[in-house]
């Protein structure tokens, strides 16, 4: 199943990288004012963040691919991140991920052909002592393993 990409009016966009101008450093403002407004960083908006900041479309592009967190394709309706770091890998997280990634059928940053999941590595999540550790939608989760993510994912997608 496709998922529809926003497509904003030019002038939209103009206004809101007008709008983070003002700020030290604007271009991350403007990136995430773009992905709150859009779920994306549309990508008509790569030539206008370059001419505003008087930088090239290749330095927008170089900052938008860096963080994971930008995308220019859409989110499914839930994220589930998997923390790749070393002290949840230490309490099984490679196996969690191998899960995860067996039981959705996506590679990293893929979205399930239904469009309810899309599942992310992330490289610590605060929760050390409590590893491996996950993400759904916002929310932490300490002492993640297969029956549970599953359970998760079963929530989720229903």
């Amino acid at each position: 199943m496709p998922r529809d990409i926003p497509q904003p009016e030019v002038d939209e966009i103009q206004s809101l990288i007008d709008a983070q101008l003002h700020l030290e450093g604007p271009l991350l403002p403007i990136l995430h004012a773009l992905q709150d407004a859009y779920g994306i960083v549309p990508v008509a908006a790569v030539p206008l963040i370059a001419a505003a900041l008087n930088i090239s479309r290749a330095e927008v592009h170089g900052v938008i691919s860096f963080y994971h967190d930008f995308r220019s394709l859409p989110a499914g309706r839930h994220v589930v991140k998997i923390c790749r770091a070393e002290a949840c890998q230490a309490m099984g997280g490679a196996a969690l991920a191998d899960h995860a990634l067996a039981r959705l059928g996506v590679e990293w940053h893929g979205t399930t052909e239904n469009g309810a999941v899309t599942l992310e590595p992330v490289y610590c999540l605060g929760l050390c002592a409590c590893g491996p550790a996950a993400m759904v939608d916002g929310k932490l989760l300490g002492r993640v393993d297969a029956d549970r993510l599953d359970r998760i994912i079963g929530e989720i997608e229903a």
